[in-house]
């Protein structure tokens, strides 16, 4: 027997960083939310990002800035290795300041970590696991989600945080993500003695992989490693032993220090995914938001990791979006009703018109400097690591100099 359940003002599907993040700014607003998460616990899958100015401003927004700034050091340097000599290419200072003022900021932190102090903020309650969404229906101007388990949920404001393959984006009839072509390895490296890294990325590029290394704190470095699959590649795609020797035998041709070596030897958990995706331009007219339903993080826009930024954005997003539905919710007027559906969905139109040509912006950007990152064209390669190394490594800062602004 189905079992119907209270109204609730909002809920947010999806406890990953755009669900928690977006939680926590309505939370500081003064604005309950209901996070409904499908797995039994809370998500802590991913291993690090690279977080940049941008995320940071965000995070200071949402209160939990300096927290994670204490468990993860600043970055001196990025360096860009040539894919002919093995020797750097170019070392961009990731210290210099922005434009916007302030010292640039640039720490790679552990997912895990970021989730829990999310978390950590959140009112007890605020999270209802175990609850997959399988079907949006309306009933008026409220949205009526049946859950796997039989349960039936009322809402009368629904955002999307769940993630490259949400159910609330293809309600809104977003394109479907487009595979890139390209595969994506990562690992965590635990050190426990320490890894003696200086605090500085190293990124190898060309010869048809883009990879990278990034030290989290003084124990713990994460990595990547994305390449072009063949069909040879299937069975090295499902992880494990032979995913190792796959990425260490590819590093090793571009005469990659020892030492960089032994960080892949030393994970012990590594897979790979297909990187994904949205069309941009199919985001310029597409309803971002529609009587009371939008969506934010990898839900909105899904891009390869090239910049640097799927994460970062997905915390902007959640700050834009907390301000402008907390408005709208806190606004004089009354609840309930007409008048309160017409200010949430002004208050979502705001929030969709703020991040649509970022989104834009940013999916283009990334996918243009990943197939220039990756290319084993001679003469990509050859003008990548002659004249495009410094324009690349500029384009990251350039792109992470945005300010979400505050709640």
């Amino acid at each position: 027997m189905q079992q119907q359940e209270a109204i609730e003002d909002i809920v947010v599907v999806g406890a990953g960083l755009a669900g928690l993040a977006t939680a926590l700014g309505l939370h500081r607003r003064g604005v309950r939310s209901l996070v409904l998460e499908s797995s039994p616990g809370l998500r802590t899958s991913g291993f690090a990002f690279t977080a940049w100015q941008n995320a940071f401003r965000a995070l200071d927004a949402l209160g939990v800035g300096d927290k994670i700034r204490k468990q993860h050091p600043q970055a001196q340097a990025l360096r860009v290795m040539s894919s002919s000599t093995g020797e750097v290419a170019q070392e961009l200072d990731l210290t210099v300041q922005p434009k916007r003022g302030g010292c640039n900021e640039i720490r790679c932190v552990r997912r895990d970590l970021l989730v829990q102090a999310l978390e950590e903020e959140l009112p007890r309650g605020t999270i209802r696991y175990s609850s997959r969404i399988v079907s949006i229906e309306e009933d008026g101007n409220l949205k009526v989600l049946q859950l796997a388990d039989g349960s039936e949920l009322r809402a009368k404001v629904l955002i999307g945080c769940d993630g490259i393959n949400s159910v609330v984006a293809k309600w809104l009839g977003l394109a479907e993500p487009t595979h890139s072509g390209r595969m994506a390895a990562r690992g965590l490296a635990r050190f426990p003695d320490g890894h003696g890294f200086e605090p500085k990325f190293l990124q190898f590029n060309g010869r048809g992989f883009r990879s990278g290394m990034r030290p989290c704190n003084d124990t713990d470095i994460y990595w990547f490693f994305s390449w072009t699959p063949t069909e040879n590649d299937k069975a090295i795609v499902e992880g494990g032993t032979k995913l190792k020797r796959f990425v260490l035998a590819n590093l090793a041709a571009l005469k990659v220090p020892a030492k960089a070596l032994a960080v892949i030897e030393a994970s012990d958990d590594v897979f790979a995914v297909p990187l994904r995706f949205r069309p941009p331009l199919s985001l310029i007219a597409a309803s971002i938001s529609k009587g009371g339903v939008c969506v934010a993080g990898d839900a909105l826009h899904p891009m390869t990791p090239d910049l640097g930024q799927g994460a970062c954005a997905a915390l902007e997003d959640s700050v834009v979006l907390a301000r402008c539905l907390g408005k709208a919710m806190l606004c004089e007027g009354g609840t309930g009703g007409t008048e309160e559906h017409r200010r949430v969905d002004a208050g979502l139109r705001e929030y969709a018109a703020a991040r649509r040509w970022r989104s834009v912006q940013l999916i283009a950007a990334a996918y243009v400097v990943g197939f220039m990152q990756q290319s084993n064209n001679a003469v990509v390669s050859f003008l990548r690591d002659k004249v495009l190394s410094g324009f690349l490594a500029r384009t990251l800062l350039k792109m992470s100099d945005y300010d979400c602004g505050t709640l």
